[in-house]
């Protein structure tokens, strides 16, 4: 009974020695030597004031051996603390700063081994806040960029393996967007949008978990179409019995090939190795995480794949099949248009010009023009035929317009001038008085 509990007492503490060791950062001390250098004393307090979730302190500290020692060796390792400690602080205010000092970091240190560190960090800071497939995907899309940064610039690094992962849940996520769009368009009853988002689906996301479903659905709404677009429904259902051969539509599709008489490939036998693998490493979701995950803000992403090359380029839609293939670019160019300088500087001088050469058509019949030369070219065309009177008729004379008169300007009439008045007389003057006769005459 005693050595069963000094056992029991040595797996506990061995247990809590690693929970210990795995809640902190591991950094590590260029100088070996306890020393009472200022720089050395300031990282070290900032780092436990960081272990002990301290992180305006650690922050302070840290800032001020940046500013106070620009040349310590703890320099670069400082710069790091300041980033995981907004990090560490976790709330969206703090994720933001700390996307912004590992981005500081990685362009002040691109060789460091920690530079591959950063941008894991990065990408991990926006894996935690993705949402799920029908909600908004900024995060998502974010994600993705950041985690096929690190694939693409730090390939051999330590966290390039579970990158990798994260970027197929990532785009797990981004096909099951595109899933729901399609069967939105399918409910509705617009067959050639929902054809067109899961054919787009199975062609940028080929190792998605529900590919074959897409692939299914799409023949689906071809055949909804009418025979028109038997064709493409044909090769989709040739795609899914040739790339998916352990879906459970497989025996479905090899009957439709059959009652459209079409050949019926062989299956690959990589890709039935690829979903063997996934079918025995995949992922469930029990009863408790289809009731839980209704309220939760993360999707699950247990039926994710486990192997295969994610994409690393991002989504690019499909031409839909009732768009026309002159408009599509299949008759005038391959669709990408490069730029490329010659080597010959006098290529130019000495080489024919590319535009005289006429396509290769059939005999007797004049070269078709592409692209917006046919598109102008086909209404006047039209018109010249439509003038031109056919073979054996009489040429009618042409009607002479009828002459139109021209109407005579009126002038407009003169009002009549104003009469002049007549001058009246002018007034007569007054006559004096007469004298009065009982005044005294004058001296």
């Amino acid at each position: 009974m005693t050595v069963r509990n000094a056992i029991r007492s040595a797996a506990a503490l061995a247990a809590l020695a690693v929970l210990l060791s795995s809640c902190t950062h591991h950094y590590q001390n260029p100088i070996a030597k306890q020393t009472e250098q200022p720089d050395k004393v300031l990282f070290d307090k900032a780092i436990d004031d960081l272990s002990h979730n301290r992180f305006s302190i650690a922050r302070m500290d840290l800032t001020t051996l940046i500013n106070a020692y620009p040349d310590s060796e703890f320099l670069a390792k400082a710069k790091l603390g300041i980033a995981d400690s907004w990090y560490q602080e976790g709330d969206a205010h703090a994720l933001a700063q700390a996307e912004a000092e590992y981005k500081d970091f990685i362009l002040f240190y691109p060789a460091m081994e920690e530079a591959a560190e950063a941008q894991a960090k990065v990408c991990d800071l926006h894996y935690q806040q993705m949402d799920k497939a029908d909600r908004d995907p900024t995060q998502t899309l974010r994600a993705e960029e950041e985690c096929r940064t690190l694939l693409a610039q730090y390939p051999n690094s330590k966290a390039a393996p579970e990158v990798e992962q994260k970027v197929r849940n990532i785009q797990e996520n981004l096909a099951e967007a595109e899933m729901k769009v399609g069967r939105f368009y399918q409910t509705k009853g617009d067959y050639f949008a929902s054809a067109n988002r899961f054919q787009t689906l199975v062609d940028n996301y080929p190792i998605y978990s529900r590919a074959d479903e897409a692939l299914w659905q799409a023949a689906q709404s071809y055949d909804r179409l009418g025979d028109r677009l038997e064709r493409q429904q044909i090769a989709e259902l040739t795609r899914l019995y040739r790339e998916y051969p352990l879906s459970v539509h497989v025996l479905e599709a090899r009957a439709k090939l059959q009652a459209m008489n079409a050949p019926i490939p062989e299956q690959d036998q990589v890709a039935m190795a690829r979903m063997r693998y996934e079918l025995e490493n995949r992922g469930s979701v029990g009863i408790f995480g289809k009731f839980f995950g209704a309220f939760s803000m993360h999707p699950n992403l247990a039926m994710a794949a486990r192997s295969g090359a994610p994409r690393m380029e991002g989504m690019r839609p499909t031409v839909p099949a009732r768009v026309p293939q002159a408009a599509a670019g299949l008759l005038g160019t391959s669709g990408d248009i490069t730029v490329s300088v010659p080597a010959d500087a006098s290529a130019l001088d000495t080489n024919p010009d590319a535009r005289a050469a006429q396509p290769a058509t059939a005999e007797g019949a004049a070269p078709a023009a592409t692209g917006a030369a046919a598109a102008a070219a086909a209404p006047a065309a039209a018109n010249n035929a439509a003038r031109k009177p056919a073979a054996g008729a009489k040429k009618l004379p042409k009607p002479k317009p009828p002459k139109i008169a021209k109407p005579k300007a009126v002038k407009p009439a003169k009002a009549p001038a104003p009469k002049k008045e007549a001058k009246q007389p002018a007034p007569a003057p007054a006559p004096a008085p007469a004298p009065d006769s009982s005044a005294p005459p004058k001296p």
